[in-house]
C-alpha cells in the first residue's frame, strides 16, 4: 500500500529549495495543514519563507519545527540520479534533502494528520514552525518567527525540531541539547620592520604563540551530565605581508568556543582575555556569540519520546548533545522543553543523499504516538 508519508516527502523533495528559496514547499505543506483547520500565517523577511501554523489556542501548545531549504547540490554529474528527481532503490530513498530534512517535515504532517483524524476534538494546541533559511545565514528564519511571537508573549511548551539525529538506525539517537558557539577575531598588535633587524621592531607571531600554546590547553570546564567539556580551537591564522623579509605589524586569529552550559559566554570572554593579558599583548578582540547553549533535561517531552522510540522501533535511544547547532539555538528563548528527532544523518548534506524507505512511516508513527502521550494524557 502506498505509504502517505514517503508520498508527501517525495512530493517535497521536488521542490529545488535550495537556501534561502522555499521553491513551492510551503505551499504544498500549507494546502495540507489548512484542510486540518490549522490558522496560516506567513512572516517572511527579506526573501525567506517562513511558516506559522496553528489548529487550537488552548494549552499546551505542541511545535513541530524545521526548514524546507537545502544546501546546493554540488556537481550534478556526481549524483547517481537527479537530486530533486527523488527516486527509490534498493530500499533507499535518494534526494537532495531525504535526510536534511524533508522526510522529517512529511512525518510531522502525517503524523498531525493522523492524530487529528483520531482525536479531532484533542486538548491543547498544535503548530508548525518552519523556514527556508536554516542552511544559510539563518538571519530571516525561524529567528523571525521567534521574534514575531516573543513580542506577542507567545510561549512554547513543547517542540520537536527533525533535524537528522539517529547514526546508524532510525531512532538510536536523538538531541536533547546543543552546545552554544562563540567565535571571535583576535588581533595581536605588533611593531613591523625589517627581518634582517628584528631588535627595531615587535613580532605579533612570537608574543602571541605561548598565549595560544595556554589558551589550546586550558581546560574550560569539564563539562556536566549531558555535555563534554567546552572546547577551543583555532580555526585561522594570518600574518605577514607575504614577503620572507619583512616583521609583520599584526596577526590575526579567528577562534571558536563550542561551549556546555557549565560555562557562560561572559565568563568564557573573560577567562580568554585574563590569560592575554598575563601575557602582555597588545591585542582587541571582536565576538561573535552565534548560539548559547540548551539543554531539555529527562521530564515529560524526553520520556514521552524514549518510549514511543521503544515502542515502534523496539530499542533505546540515546539523549545526546553532539553535533553543531541547529535553529533551537532561537527557538530555546520562547519554549520550555525541546528535542531533535529525524532520521539518520549519515547522508545528510552529501552526494547522493538518501533515507531508509521503511524509516519513513515509522518516523511519523513516532512523532504520533509522542502527541498522544502528551496531549492525551
Amino acid at each position: 500500500m502506498p505509504d502517505p508519508t514517503l508520498d508527501l516527502a517525495r512530493q517535497i523533495m521536488s521542490c529545488p529549495s535550495v537556501t534561502p528559496d522555499d521553491a513551492g514547499c510551503m505551499e504544498i505543506i500549507t494546502g495540507r495543514l489548512q484542510a486540518l483547520g490549522f490558522s496560516i500565517e506567513t512572516i517572511n523577511r527579506n526573501g525567506v519563507t517562513n511558516l506559522w501554523a496553528r489548529r487550537g489556542e488552548t494549552a499546551p501548545l505542541f511545535v513541530f519545527a524545521g526548514h524546507t531549504d537545502v544546501v546546493p547540490t554540488g556537481p550534478l554529474e556526481k549524483w547517481s540520479s537527479p537530486p530533486f528527481a527523488p527516486e527509490i532503490r534498493d530500499g533507499m530513498l535518494y534526494g537532495r534533502g531525504a535526510a536534511d530534512m524533508k522526510s522529517s517535515i512529511a512525518a510531522a504532517v502525517t503524523a498531525v494528520e493522523a492524530f487529528v483524524a483520531a482525536h479531532p476534538d484533542h486538548p491543547g494546541s498544535l503548530a508548525f514552525l518552519l523556514t527556508s533559511d536554516e542552511e544559510g545565514d539563518a538571519t530571516d528564519g525561524t529567528v523571525a518567527v521567534v521574534e514575531a511571537l516573543k513580542a506577542r508573549g507567545q510561549h512554547l511548551d513543547y517542540c520537536i525540531i527533525g533535524e537528522p539525529t539517529s547514526v546508524d538506525t532510525l531512532g538510536d539517537m536523538i538531541k536533547n541539547g546543543r552546545r552554544g558557539s562563540l567565535s571571535g577575531v583576535l588581533t595581536v598588535k605588533g611593531i613591523q620592520c625589517h627581518i634582517a633587524y628584528p631588535e627595531k621592531g615587535r613580532n605579533p607571531i612570537h608574543q602571541a604563540a605561548p598565549a595560544l600554546a595556554e589558551l589550546a590547553a586550558t581546560e574550560w570546564d569539564q563539562g556536566n551530565e549531558y555535555f563534554p567539556p567546552t572546547t577551543w580551537q583555532i580555526s585561522n591564522i594570518h600574518g605577514g605581508t607575504g614577503a620572507t623579509n619583512v616583521v609583520p605589524g599584526h596577526v590575526e586569529i579567528k577562534f571558536n568556543f563550542r561551549f556546555a552550559t557549565a560555562s557562560t559566554p561572559e565568563g568564557l570572554q573573560q577567562r580568554l582575555c585574563t590569560i592575554l593579558d598575563r601575557h602582555g599583548l597588545d591585542y582587541e578582540i571582536k565576538w561573535t556569540l552565534g548560539a548559547r547553549p540548551f539543554l531539555t533535561g529527562r521530564g515529560p517531552l524526553a520520556d514521552a519520546a524514549t518510549a514511543a522510540i521503544r515502542e515502534v522501533c523496539g530499542i533505546e535511544t540515546e539523549l545526546s548533545t553532539t553535533g553543531g547547532t541547529s535553529d533551537g539555538r532561537f527557538i530555546t528563548e520562547i519554549c520550555s522543553q525541546m528535542l531533535e528527532i529525524g532520521p539518520s544523518n549519515n547522508t545528510s548534506h552529501k552526494i547522493d543523499e538518501c533515507i531508509a524507505v521503511d524509516a519513513l512511516p515509522k518516523l511519523s508513527a513516532i512523532y504520533h504516538r509522542i502527541l498522544e502521550q502528551i496531549l492525551l494524557k
